[in-house]
């Protein structure tokens, strides 16, 4: 289980305005709304399984939204292929939330109290997930997710009471940890001796990159700049300049997706500033989306940590990464990891309907909290009293020449030697 850290309050701060949007428009709603006590799907039913879900199909988080989708529609395919669930054909019932948080309450809404959808996919982000799940648990409705493991969505009073919202993937604020060990491991002489540690306000960017710096100042190595900047493209360059200017060795990026990775990259290359350790706590886990955007030169060296990667030596996740690759084209190391996260969700609670026999809510949200062992194409999962998968694995990546490399934990299988020194921009 993570530790109880002192990030949390400031990022409850950050959820905060998110989370009484998503509320406002909940409580605006109550009237149609099924008691808690009471799931919308008794799991007695022969016909299809209707499973539903909200993802940003637009907005901020579309090509995040999309990429789930694919993993979503993949995992139902594989399903049907061989006949359901039992017996049952899988159906997947996705709205469009914009990437807004009220659009995702009222989606939900919609899907459990209009729509009875028997089961629920969790969205994209944290920032989705919290308001979610706030209206999963008023209907009963277990949250089975794959990209919503920020402290906050654990962390607030209704998840605390209901305990219904379960993230298939790695705890975020644990994703730095193989990176501090591997740092820890170095001898003192070869360690950065400053750092900067820029953060996109969201829940998912700040904590593992709050938690980083808590660990390597422990190390000795002094903090040179440490701040939050507004997550909006515009805001994206003066904290860049900003790094650039302290001439940090090692920056660690709280970051979300592609567009705010690039950004700092191409103002660091303006500055004419090389760091000498680059790693962001997403963005550079998006394959092609990644490298297109910020050129195969410029990607060589940089690192994130993540729980999958298409190379990853699990066999489900080979046979899925050349399910996709023969359906989508292009290469196995262009996969977005969203799809791996979605496909898990889907796994798991496949084996939740089996083990109980059904689609019966209640039964499910008990057995992912009973402590089982589940498989997934991201490794295994098993669940803590909060719902997080505690047995996730943990890796840290690196493209290296055009390829996306598992570096850390050393020793791994599978890891390569890291590149210790970030080569100039486009080498």
């Amino acid at each position: 289980m993570r530790p109880v850290l002192p990030w949390f309050s400031k990022n409850a701060l950050a959820m905060g305005a998110v989370t009484v949007l998503g509320l406002s428009a909940l409580a605006a709603c109550t009237s149609s709304g099924a008691p808690n006590s009471s799931p919308t799907s008794s799991g007695n039913s022969t016909g299809p399984i209707i499973i539903g879900a909200s993802l940003s199909l637009k907005g901020d988080f579309s090509a995040d939204g999309r990429a789930f989708k694919e993993g979503y529609q993949l995992w139902a395919r594989d399903v049907n292929a061989r006949g359901g669930l039992l017996g049952r054909k899988v159906v997947l019932k996705i709205l469009d939330d914009g990437s807004s948080a009220n659009q995702v309450v009222t989606n939900y809404q919609t899907l459990f109290g209009a729509d009875h959808v028997d089961l629920a996919f969790g969205p994209f982000s944290s920032l989705l997930t919290g308001p979610a799940s706030t209206v999963a648990a008023r209907f009963g409705m277990a949250l089975v997710e794959g990209a919503g493991g920020a402290p906050t969505v654990f962390d607030t009073p209704s998840n605390q009471a209901d305990h219904n919202v379960f993230d298939v993937s790695l705890p975020i604020a644990d994703e730095m940890l193989p990176f501090v060990n591997w740092i820890a491991s170095l001898p003192p002489s070869e360690r950065p001796k400053t750092a900067a540690y820029p953060m996109a306000q969201d829940p998912f960017a700040d904590p593992p990159v709050e938690l980083a710096q808590v660990e390597l100042e422990k190390l000795g190595i002094q903090t040179v700049y440490s701040k939050i900047f507004p997550e909006e493209v515009p805001a994206y360059k003066a904290p860049a300049d900003d790094v650039a200017a302290t001439g940090a060795q090692l920056v660690v990026l709280g970051s979300t997706d592609v567009p705010t990775v690039e950004a700092f990259m191409q103002a660091f290359e303006q500055q004419h500033y090389t760091p000498k350790m680059f790693i962001a706590a997403a963005g550079p886990d998006q394959g092609s989306a990644f490298t297109s955007a910020v050129g195969v030169g410029n990607a060589n060296g940089m690192m994130v940590p993540n729980g999958w990667y298409p190379g990853y030596a699990n066999s489900a996740s080979q046979q899925m990464v050349k399910e996709y690759v023969d359906q989508n084209g292009g290469t196995a190391s262009g996969v977005n990891a969203d799809v791996a996260e979605a496909y898990s969700v889907g796994q798991v609670i496949a084996q939740a309907v089996i083990a109980t026999g059904g689609t019966d809510n209640a039964k499910i949200i008990s057995y992912l909290h009973s402590g089982v062992k589940l498989s997934t194409v991201q490794g295994p999962v098993k669940f803590d009293a909060l719902g997080e998968n505690g047995d996730a694995a943990t890796f840290v990546f690196q493209w290296q020449k055009g390829s996306f490399r598992q570096v850390l934990p050393s020793g791994t299988a599978g890891s390569v030697t890291i590149t210790a020194t970030k080569p100039a921009w486009g080498s």
